[in-house]
């Protein structure tokens, strides 16, 4: 992917940027808000990560200004900031994800590629999972029991999702709270287990319906499709 990366952290930047070289990504870094704009918008990027504190712009001001010329790549805000009031306005002013430094790499890299491949589907890849009473659309993050649709919460959606891209796949809670949480494993593991219920009893993953989602004592989670 080609990335434009705003941050003024000058030592902060060469580790994200080395980080994301290594696994394969071309990436353009930007000290300036303004100097940023004129190449997001005379070039063609895949991904805008912006830091929320640059000194000609702020990172919502560069992201409003995205906005309003439209047909903008994806934006993932990297920044300090982690007031909810400060998530709850970069999202509704249309960012497309939030994560507070300083990142795991690892989780930074699975977020972004995560993100890719949302706005990005692959053709070549299931569109959709149908087996017993359960049917899911998997580029609409929709799913429906018998033709009547489930309602599920964004972190259920993103939960479910993952277990369906790893179906027979041993994930540990840790590794859970990475991936779908984007926080420290230190996140309360009953906050996990809660919403594993929530799926299990929504999405009858049951044996009587064809699924299987059990827990491994002291390692996490499987989802298991029977025949």
């Amino acid at each position: 992917m080609k990335i434009a990366f705003l941050e003024d952290n000058e030592s902060f930047a060469e580790d994200i940027v080395r980080s994301l070289t290594a696994a394969g990504h071309e990436v353009q870094h930007f000290l300036m808000g303004r100097e940023y704009l004129k190449a997001v918008v005379s070039d063609k990027f895949d991904l805008c990560l912006l830091d929320w504190e640059v000194p000609d712009m702020s990172g919502a001001e560069v992201l409003a200004s995205l906005r309003l010329k439209g047909n903008t790549p994806p934006v993932v805000f990297l920044t300090g900031r982690d007031a909810e009031e400060d998530i709850v306005q970069v999202m509704e002013a249309g960012a497309d994800d939030y994560i507070v430094k300083p990142p795991n790499i690892n989780v930074l890299l699975a977020r972004i590629s995560a993100l890719h491949r949302r706005v990005n589907p692959n053709k070549n890849q299931a569109e959709s999972i149908n087996h017993g009473q359960l049917k899911i659309d998997l580029n609409k993050r929709k799913f429906e029991i018998n033709a009547q649709i489930i309602k599920l919460t964004e972190k259920e959606t993103e939960l479910a999702l993952y277990f369906f891209a790893n179906l027979d796949v041993l994930l540990s809670r840790a590794h859970l709270t990475k991936v779908v949480w984007g926080t420290t494993p230190d996140i309360d593991t009953r906050t996990i287990d809660v919403h594993v219920s929530h799926l299990r009893s929504k999405l009858k993953l049951l044996p009587q319906f064809g699924w299987r989602l059990i827990s491994v004592y002291h390692q996490g989670y499987r989802l298991e499709r029977l025949v």
